[in-house]
């Protein structure tokens, strides 16, 4: 997909696969109808990795590089991610704001040209009820990011067996590539 019809992107559909070793993410567009569209990049991240890096495919052959988001340093914490093209030129970063997310899972993105961009999950009472009762960490949480009061994009997880996510996008300058960084991010970091 060429990078001006994927910004051209409003709203993209993500789900989840489970394979031994790997966590799998296929993000697709969304049709007229509302239903899932066309592949629009594929990630694959390892489990258990000692510093986080993942690359996200235009296809499932993973033979074409879309971007990637890769860890600064191995401690998780409060780690930060630098995101990058295909060819290693910078997007854009995220990072989990450490403190905050001991009630509310907090992410600050940052893109050159814009405001800082926060996002947190919605509800404080499903964001507390995930942390202290075990049986409930399935609960779906949605996370609302934005910028100087103004909405830049949500992430809502749907219910289901698999992990299943859309993603609207509000402001039209944001990178649809950070989003999607951002996006798989939340599934594969959420838990640590």
């Amino acid at each position: 997909m060429q990078l001006d019809s994927l910004q051209a992107q409003r709203q993209f559909h993500i789900r989840q696969r489970v394979r031994f070793m790997v966590n799998q993410y296929e993000v697709h567009s969304v049709a007229p109808d509302g239903s899932e569209g066309g592949l629009l990049a594929f990630a694959q991240q390892k489990r258990l990795a000692f510093k986080e890096q993942v690359t996200i495919y235009a296809d499932e052959a993973k033979q074409q590089p879309l971007l990637g988001f890769k860890a600064r340093q191995r401690l998780d914490l409060g780690a930060t991610y630098d995101v990058t093209d295909h060819a290693g030129a910078p997007i854009g970063l995220f990072r989990k704001d450490f403190a905050q997310s001991l009630l509310r899972s907090t992410w600050h993105v940052e893109q050159a040209g814009l405001p800082n961009v926060t996002g947190q999950e919605r509800s404080m009472p499903v964001a507390l009820l995930r942390r202290f009762v075990d049986s409930l960490s399935w609960l779906p949480y949605h996370f609302d990011f934005v910028a100087d009061g103004q909405p830049v994009f949500t992430v809502v997880k749907k219910w289901g067996l698999r992990d299943r996510y859309v993603v609207e996008i509000q402001h039209p300058q944001i990178d649809r590539r950070l989003v999607i960084a951002m996006a798989v991010a939340l599934d594969a970091l959420q838990g640590r």
